[in-house]
């Protein structure tokens, strides 16, 4: 059998040695499937009977798979006669095969097909949820198998980005790609670049460095949060231990499919607002966030809510602001209802707060990853803004937002209730 000699760039080298876990992260025009492409056709041409599936979260089609990628590089290295290219699947030699799937549609019962494959390629592996990481690793257990993952990050808690940069399994191999390690990245991609470097600064960081994505392009809080790191407002931020903490509630629900629960503990230090930490929290109960509060030295916060505070709890009759009274914290009475535009208005009142944020940065990621994605929700027929999208990100949205609506500047507070003395002029 012949064997295939494939330029490779010298960022991916390190992908040629056998591993368990591989995997490719950068931005756009960095060759990552394309390198993934040419080496699973590779070992498909190297080891005959070779079983591979390549993967990706939701494929409706197989337009939307790696099929056609795959089927070009077959061409393009001129080994097309041991293939057979059929609709749905390609016939490698000895009998092998490669497949396309996608894991949203799989079942713990279902993904046991995949028994036996040597190679599992997950492209755009942002997308891919934990809940089909967990599925697919102990599936792919034949000796000597691979998993491989080519993306682009978005966020760090998403789940290649946990497993395979923050908790990093012993063995994996995983490289950074840019477009400058790529060396056939063509002209019409350079200027492509060029034109959103100059034209939508943004987003090029994410997009073409690979770095995540700071903000949602078009979100509510992108400039605010975009301002605060550019003026070094996001670093290390201490809490004062002379002022009080504030702990400002979006209360969720304790059901599996109920919103989040989120808290941003706040110090107002003068002008300064220091944003100090952040939490969130799906499905569980009251006493739950209560135990993170005291665990992280908070059981002195003074605690705001949202106007729902006062709404009983379904199980124990109780409103949320008096349990939270009886396990000792002090509670500021619920935020009335603020009634239609409540959402806006909370949007306003921290845009206008925003050059006094300083953020602590290793607390507040996740939280700052939220508000910097809160976005409007549009009709993308008429480009007509709906109001603010209701997702996962709105409700540390409302937190900080309560925040915002709650505080009081220096002066304000300072003078609030305040008896006024005029001086005795006598007559004038």
């Amino acid at each position: 059998m012949s064997i295939l000699k494939i330029p490779t760039a010298k960022v991916f080298e390190p992908l040629l040695k056998p591993a368990r876990y591989k995997g490719a992260f950068g931005g756009r025009g960095s060759g990552k499937s394309h390198f993934f492409g040419e080496l699973l056709v590779e070992m498909c041409q190297a080891e005959r009977g070779t079983l591979a599936v390549c993967i990706r979260e939701a494929q409706r089609t197989l337009a939307q798979s790696s099929k056609r990628l795959v089927e070009s590089k077959i061409a393009s290295l001129g080994i097309g006669a041991g293939f057979k290219l059929y609709s749905d699947r390609i016939g490698t030699p000895g009998d092998g095969v490669v497949i396309f799937r996608g894991m949203r549609d799989h079942t713990a019962d279902s993904i046991k097909s995949l028994e036996g494959f040597k190679v599992a390629w997950i492209d755009e592996a942002q997308s891919l949820s934990a809940h089909s990481l967990a599925l697919l690793r102990p599936t792919i257990r034949a000796p000597g198998s691979e998993l491989w993952a080519s993306w682009n990050p978005r966020r760090k808690s998403d789940a290649v980005d946990d497993f395979l940069r923050v908790r990093k399994p012993p063995g994996a191999i995983v490289v950074n790609a840019s477009w400058r390690d790529n060396p056939w990245f063509p002209a019409v991609l350079e200027e492509e670049r060029r034109t959103d470097l100059s034209l939508y600064p943004a987003r090029y960081q994410h997009i073409w460095e690979g770095d995540y994505v700071q903000a949602f392009e078009g979100a509510y809080f992108a400039e605010m949060l975009s301002q605060a790191r550019s003026s070094g407002r996001i670093g290390k931020i201490a809490a004062d231990p002379l002022l009080p903490l504030r702990a400002f509630i979006d209360i969720g629900g304790a059901g599996a499919t109920a919103d989040a629960f989120t808290i941003w503990v706040v110090q107002w230090a003068g002008s300064q607002i220091k944003v100090l930490d952040y939490y969130e929290s799906v499905g569980q109960v009251l006493a739950y966030h209560v135990n993170w509060l005291r665990s992280r030295g908070y059981q002195n916060a003074i605690l705001y809510l949202p106007h729902d505070g006062m709404a009983m709890n379904n199980i124990t009759g109780k409103r949320y602001e008096d349990h939270l009274r009886d396990a000792g914290f002090t509670v500021e009475p619920p935020v009335k209802n603020q009634g239609r535009g409540a959402a806006m208005m909370r949007i306003e009142a921290l845009r206008r707060l925003g050059p006094q944020i300083w953020w602590n940065e290793a607390t507040t990621e996740a939280g700052r990853d939220a508000i910097g994605f809160y976005h409007e929700r549009k009709d993308e027929v008429r480009n007509v803004g709906l109001g603010p999208e209701h997702d996962w990100s709105s409700h540390a949205a409302d937190a900080l937002g309560l925040m915002a609506i709650c505080y009081e500047a220096p002066g304000r507070a300072g003078s609030f209730n305040r008896v006024i003395r005029y001086r005795d002029h006598g007559w004038v």
